[in-house]
């Protein structure tokens, strides 16, 4: 599965989630643009590996341990949405890293851009059926 089928899945749920909430007229805190805008360069800088603030919690906490949090959250919605196998591809991806992370891997372990190129058409093709005219 894409990457960002799973996390456009994730976006989905979450604002279903958001939506039903308001209309309980429920809400969260609105946090400045700043603070928000530090936990996108963290996610940017350090990946799937990194810490984010919690601003609930007003510490540092890994990235993984939220990702969990957010999971739980909108879990009632991907069922409602069918897409539990793209919810199981986020929890891949926060064991196994991104494509970006395996990309990485892939060099590091061969030091050779093919092998990377190898590792991306692999990826592309898993689970795909391919007919051959």
């Amino acid at each position: 599965m894409d990457d960002t089928l799973a996390i456009a899945a994730l976006i989905q749920a979450v604002i279903a989630k958001l939506h039903k909430l308001l209309h309980q007229n429920i809400t969260f805190r609105v946090y400045r643009r700043r603070l928000l805008d530090e936990n996108r360069w963290r996610a940017s800088r350090y990946g799937i590996d990194g810490k984010l603030i919690d601003f609930g919690k007003e510490t540092e906490v890994e990235t993984r341990s939220l990702l969990n949090e957010l999971l739980e959250f909108v879990a009632t919605e991907a069922n409602e949405f069918g897409t539990q196998n793209e919810m199981a591809h986020i929890e891949r991806i926060m064991h196994e890293g991104t494509g970006a992370d395996r990309q990485l891997a892939a060099y590091e372990r061969t030091h050779d851009m093919k092998a990377v190129v190898d590792r991306i058409v692999a990826e592309t093709y898993e689970g795909l059926t391919v007919s051959q005219t």
